[in-house]
């Protein structure tokens, strides 16, 4: 038994993985290994000579068997040791830099001008991007010699051979989302037409493709004071600082009458700063609905009046944040949007003004 004990103890301890501790283990204390087979052969001796091997043999299979578990916890630990100096990690260190996304400007700022107009009670209407010739031009009142409905201004679609249908276009304005809305839900109204809308035209101020919000306002007794005040409230919240209004009398072919909107600014080396100074900036086109345009969605212009107005959302980030050229806007660098602060979505609101 002492041989047993020797060889089994050794080997144990000379293991240099689990296969090879598993293996001794059936050797030695398996079904057929050598310390199971002396312990059946208890039975071919006398009793004298049982109570002399009985616990001299249990006593080793419980050795062998300790030796084991020893050994094979001590493996199991030093690959732990040996994962951890390769895995090792030190928490007490900065943690690793991780790119993280930032809004795009013009998605912030539509945000920012539908919360504002939101709580001055505009609700979201939305519409087509392609649009019939008739709800982009004739229920606007544009006539059909108006330079806008050339070509040269105007994306039309592609009309194969004995294709009948009328001209559709890329709208060039969210305009044709009001006559739809007035079609549908009529008198009175108060809605904000936010989207894409295309042009051909292409400099360091305009690009084929760019983002306006329009907006519509229908009862009974709506005025150009009306206007006024609400986009000098607009203006206030989205500058973050009381801005003065100008109107000038201009025309449209869908208000009567109509005026450009100029707000107050001076100009610093370069860069515009709205709210102060003597200077003034024009800033959208607004004006009374014409009659025409009421009777082609629907609403009794003897019974019905109501004013709109339309900016374009990439100038209102221009000038908010200002950032120089338009064409910034489609840059496949996207380093300069951290550079002008654009990390997470700030709502301002009429409660905050900010």
């Amino acid at each position: 038994m002492d041989d047993l004990r020797d060889k089994y103890v050794g080997l144990i301890a000379d293991a240099s993985d689990e296969n090879t501790l598993e293996e001794l283990r059936v050797q030695a204390v398996g079904k057929k290994g050598e310390i199971s087979l002396q312990m059946r052969s208890l039975g071919k001796m006398s009793a004298e000579e049982r109570q002399v091997a009985g616990p001299k043999l249990n006593a080793l299979k419980d050795e062998i068997n300790s030796a084991l578990a020893a050994k094979k916890t001590a493996l199991a630990d030093a690959a732990l040791d040996e994962r951890l100096r390769g895995e090792w990690l030190d928490v007490t260190l900065p943690a690793r830099e991780r790119p993280a996304g930032s809004i795009h400007p013009i998605s912030q700022v539509t945000e920012e001008v539908i919360a504002i107009l939101a709580d001055l009670g505009f609700a979201v209407a939305e519409g087509p991007q392609i649009e019939s010739d008739w709800y982009n031009f004739d229920a606007l009142n544009i006539p059909g010699h108006h330079p806008a409905r050339a070509e040269m201004d105007t994306f039309y679609t592609h009309r194969a051979e004995g294709d009948n249908r009328p001209p559709h276009v890329l709208r060039t304005h969210t305009s044709p989302v009001q006559i739809r809305h007035m079609e549908a839900n009529g008198a009175p109204c108060r809605i904000i037409c936010p989207g894409r809308v295309y042009r051909a035209d292409y400099d360091q101020t305009h690009t084929p493709m760019f983002n306006q919000v329009e907006g519509l306002a229908i009862d009974k007794d709506i005025s150009m004071a009306n206007l006024k005040w609400t986009l000098e409230e607009f203006f206030s919240v989205f500058f973050g600082t009381e801005v003065k209004t100008r109107f000038r009398a201009s025309h449209f072919p869908f208000t009567e009458p109509s005026a450009e909107v100029d707000i107050q600014c001076r100009w610093e080396n370069g860069s515009v700063k709205v709210g102060e100074g003597d200077d003034w900036l024009e800033v959208l086109g607004s004006g009374m609905v014409h009659p025409k345009v009421l009777q082609a969605g629907g609403i009794d212009p003897a019974e019905w009046q109501g004013f709109a107005f339309g900016m374009g959302i990439d100038r209102m980030a221009m000038l908010k944040y200002g950032i120089p050229d338009l064409r910034a806007f489609f840059d496949s660098d996207l380093r300069w949007l951290r550079h002008y602060g654009f990390a997470s979505l700030q709502q301002p609101n009429l409660a905050t003004g900010l």
